[in-house]
This record gives structure tokens, sequence and C-alpha cells, in this order.
């Protein structure tokens, strides 16, 4: 599809579009907190809008998007220790994908 295609007839810029899906998408954010968040940039829309968009440009986003993606494998690596910080004993870990 092209990006004219997909867009028109759309109130709200392309660009606003995109940005609100994908933020709803890659972050655990509620319809309504992305709604305060665009009031909060000078854009009023409505958290039923956003489900809308979600729902259209959702999969078209994920299809366009998920050949970019890194593979990650099913078997994954935690390195732990214990290092001093500051005179106090802390536990530092990390988690790596093979």
């Amino acid at each position: 599809m092209e990006k004219e295609n997909l867009f028109k007839w759309k109130h709200y810029q392309p660009d606003i579009i995109l940005l609100t899906v994908r933020w709803y998408l890659r972050y655990n954010l509620s319809f309504r907190d992305l709604v305060e968040m665009m009031e909060e940039r000078g854009l009023f829309i409505s958290h039923t809008t956003i489900m809308r968009w979600v729902h259209h440009y959702g999969p078209e986003l994920d299809k366009r998007i998920r050949r970019y993606l890194k593979q990650t494998n099913d078997s994954w690596r935690v390195d732990e220790t214990y290092i001093k910080v500051k005179g106090q004993w802390m536990y530092l870990y990390r988690a790596v994908d093979s």
C-alpha cells in the first residue's frame, strides 16, 4: 500500500497516526494514556479513534517492520555476580540470548 492511499481522507497527519500506533504497540500504554500524551502535545484525540487506528494500521505496521527486527533464540544465558559499590555489596545480573 502506498502511503498516500493508506492515509487518504484521514483527519490527522500520517506522522501523528503512525507515532500513536507505534507507541501503543511498542510500550505498555493504554488508549487513555496515549490520549493524555497527545493532549500534552496539543492534540485532542479520542481513545476510540486511537483504538481504530491500532486495529487498522497495526497489522500493516507489524508486517512492514517484522523483517527488520533481530531474531532471538529460545536459549538465554544469565551472567550474575556481586560487586562492591561505595563499600556495599550489590547483586548484578544480565540476561543475554545465545
